[in-house]
C-alpha cells in the first residue's frame, strides 16, 4: 500500500459519517480529491468537488489511488465493488456493521483485484503529521517511529496518547477493524511495518475473540526482526458472554468447538511463546518499547 502518493476520493460524502469527519481529514492536510454522493453532483465541500458516481469522478480528475468509504452498511459492498471497477485499489471501510457475507464477497473480489481493503468498523489510518484516512483522533498522535496495529478503534487510541504523553511518537496507526470478516490481516500489516523504513517498533494492540492475534505471532516469528511490544485487552471479560465489540463475540459462537480459542489466556500464551514482550496495561508500554529498543540502538529518536 502506497500512502504518500495517494490520491483520495471519499464515498458517503454527504452522509452523516461523511459530513463530520471529512471536514476532519481536510483539516489535516489529507489530499482528498472528490466526494461521491449519488444526488450531489455539481456540489462542493471546502473546493472538493462531489460526484454522483465513481466513474464520473475518474472521468474529470483523472485515476485515483485510495476511497474511504463512509456509506450505510448495507450500501458498502455496492460502493467497494464501484471503486474497484473503476480501478482504485486501496479501500478503507469505516462504516461499521457491514453483512458478514457481504464482506465475504468484497474480499473475494479485493483478492482477485489486488485491492487492500482495511475495515470493516475500522478508523482508518493516520500517518501522524501527514494523513488521516478515516476518523482516528488526529490530537492523540504525533509523528515518530513507532508503528501502531490493532484490531479496535478505542484501545489504538489510548495507546496512541500513551506514548505521545510519554514523547514516543509514531510512525503510523492502523486498525485493521472489528468487524467479523476483515479485509486485511494482522500479517498483512506487520510485514508493511517491517517495511517501512521510518518504523523502528511495533505496539500490537490484540483483544479477545478469534485467533487473529496467536497468528500475528506466529508471524512475528517467521518474518519479523523489529521489536514488537504486545497489549492483550479482555484479561477481566467474563467467558461465554457476549461482548459489544464484534469482532469479541467469535469465541462465544464457537465455544462448541474449542472452548479456549479466542480466550485472553491463549493469546497471551501465544505471545510468550513468541518471545514477545506483553504488557499488563497500556501504561507499561512505553518502558517495555523503550527497552526493546535499547538492544539495537542507544537512543530513540522520536
Amino acid at each position: 500500500m502506497n500512502l504518500t502518493t495517494s490520491k483520495i476520493l471519499v464515498q458517503g460524502m454527504m452522509e452523516p459519517m461523511g459530513s463530520r469527519y471529512v471536514p476532519l481529514m481536510m483539516n489535516y492536510g489529507t489530499p482528498i480529491a472528490a466526494g461521491i454522493s449519488p444526488g450531489h453532483r455539481g456540489e462542493t465541500i471546502g473546493g472538493i468537488p462531489v460526484f454522483d458516481m465513481v466513474e464520473q469522478a475518474i472521468e474529470s480528475l483523472g485515476a485515483i489511488d485510495t476511497s474511504v468509504i463512509l456509506v450505510q452498511p448495507y450500501l458498502v459492498l455496492d460502493a467497494a465493488l464501484e471503486a474497484m471497477a473503476a480501478g482504485i485499489r486501496q479501500l478503507v471501510i469505516v462504516t461499521e456493521s457491514v453483512p458478514p457475507l457481504d464482506m465475504v464477497r468484497l474480499t473475494r473480489k479485493a483478492e482477485a483485484t489486488g485491492t487492500i481493503v482495511i475495515g470493516s468498523s475500522s478508523p482508518g489510518i493516520i500517518v501522524p503529521g501527514e494523513l488521516l484516512l478515516g476518523i482516528h483522533p488526529a490530537e492523540f498522535y504525533r509523528p515518530g517511529s513507532i508503528g501502531l496495529i490493532s484490531r479496535s478503534g478505542t484501545l489504538i487510541y489510548e495507546v496512541a496518547l500513551t506514548l505521545t504523553q510519554a514523547g514516543l511518537g509514531q510512525s503510523i496507526a492502523i486498525s485493521i477493524g472489528g468487524d467479523r470478516i476483515l479485509g486485511s490481516s494482522y500479517d498483512y500489516w506487520l510485514n508493511y511495518l517491517q517495511q517501512d523504513l521510518r518504523t523502528e517498533a511495533i505496539v500490537l494492540v490484540g483483544e479477545i475473540g478469534g485467533d487473529s492475534e496467536e497468528q500475528a505471532a506466529k508471524h512475528i516469528t517467521q518474518a519479523i526482526d523489529k521489536p514488537v511490544i504486545a497489549y492483550i485487552a479482555g484479561r477481566t471479560a467474563p467467558r461465554r458472554q457476549v461482548m459489544g465489540h464484534s469482532s469479541a463475540v467469535i469465541t462465544t459462537q464457537i465455544t462448541d468447538f474449542d472452548a479456549d480459542l479466542g480466550t485472553f489466556d491463549r493469546k497471551i500464551a501465544a505471545m510468550k511463546q513468541a518471545k514477545i514482550p506483553v504488557a499488563d496495561r497500556p501504561s507499561q508500554i512505553p518502558d517495555l518499547l523503550k527497552k526493546a529498543l535499547a538492544h539495537k540502538k542507544p537512543t530513540l529518536q522520536a
